[in-house]
């Protein structure tokens, strides 16, 4: 029986969790545009179209460089107080808008002290900015809950402070902690003593690992570190053959590892071909704790809508698939059980079930 094509309006009313979200991945063109001018910084255009085209070409374009100055152009705005109010406001309106009811986004704090705020005073703006927009979000009758995950950068030395600010923040938004940047030749056991004092501190984390480089990252990440999820994962078919799970690909399937999959970005990097082949389906298929993310929905130009639209037109997605992914993610997301019991039972199911 084939099941019938799902129309983009019904997949923005389905309700949504997006565990993998960069906040300095996701502005709007138009607020980088205006933030810019206010800071003195010069962008590839001014035009906001033009600048979301911009985005897109320039990190699927294969040029490191040019990748990587997608993000210079955000974070150059993202140096003040106002700024940054702004961005994390504007962040969890637009997931509203695209039917997010649950939402972790993971930023580097190190890298928004250039204009002199210190890294508490990062993590403080940013949680300010974020409970307006949630208060906005309620008001207008789209709630959404926004966790934060603050990430160290693992080929620099603050990696340390960053988690310590994870613990000192855990009971003020902060639901976790993750190592990001780039993966080949920063492995994450370089970086053991914090996710120790971490786990002393029973501060769950993520680590982005299986994205850039293969099972060895992987392993270390489960392994010799303890992460409770990883970030992109997609390496992890190394050690499938011929549907046949390896010890390491076992173990992140039995212990419901979950892997935290980006289609669209992964194009861009690399990682996957094409959305039909992408990996996503065939673990989804194989039993692993599949989830469905944006990574950075502004130098992809997605959101969460429109990775659901590929999966359903390019892979052959069902409506359960879609909610097996979004159950999934809340299972994995760093609140407590009860919490996340109540968002699957009292918003999941009766919006997938209303939807359609």
């Amino acid at each position: 029986m084939t099941a019938p094509r799902i129309d983009t309006e019904t997949l923005r009313r389905l309700p949504k969790a997006v565990l993998h979200d960069h906040l300095d991945g996701g502005l709007r063109p138009a607020t980088v545009i205006e933030l810019a001018a206010a800071v003195g910084h010069t962008l590839p255009t001014t035009d906001p179209d033009e600048l979301a085209a911009w985005y897109v070409e320039a990190a699927g374009s294969g040029d490191l460089v040019r990748y990587i100055g997608t993000f210079e152009h955000t974070l150059a705005v993202m140096q003040t107080r106002e700024g940054l109010l702004r961005v994390a406001e504007e962040y969890v309106l637009d997931l509203a808008a695209d039917g997010v009811v649950y939402a972790e986004v993971r930023y580097a704090p190190e890298l928004n002290t250039r204009g002199g705020l210190t890294l508490s005073e990062v993590v403080e703006t940013v949680q300010e900015g974020l409970a307006a927009g949630m208060a906005k979000a309620a008001a207008a009758g789209t709630p959404v809950r926004v966790g934060t995950l603050l990430c160290g950068m693992r080929m620099f030395d603050r990696v340390g402070e960053a988690a310590e600010l994870a613990v000192t923040y855990r009971d003020a938004g902060v639901v976790g902690f993750d190592i990001a940047g780039a993966e080949d030749g920063f492995p994450p056991a370089d970086h053991l003593a914090a996710f120790e004092r971490l786990r002393a501190e029973s501060v769950p984390f993520t680590i982005h690992a299986g994205e850039a480089y293969g099972l060895p990252s992987i392993h270390q990440a489960v392994q010799v570190c303890g992460a409770q999820r990883l970030g992109h994962g997609v390496r992890i078919t190394e050690d499938i053959v011929d549907g046949k799970l390896g010890r390491l690909a076992g173990w992140v399937r039995d212990r419901r590892i979950a892997l935290e999959m980006c289609p669209t970005s992964n194009l861009q990097t690399g990682c996957a071909t094409s959305i039909a082949e992408h990996p996503v389906t065939a673990l989804k298929d194989l039993g692993f704790r599949v989830t469905l993310n944006t990574d950075n929905r502004l130098v992809s130009g997605t959101t969460m809508t429109r990775e659901m639209a590929l999966l359903v037109e390019e892979a052959g997605w069902t409506v359960e698939d879609l909610r097996t992914v979004t159950v999934n993610a809340v299972k994995s997301a760093f609140i407590p059980f009860d919490e996340r019991k109540a968002l699957i039972e009292d918003v999941v199911l009766p919006g997938y079930a209303a939807a359609l």
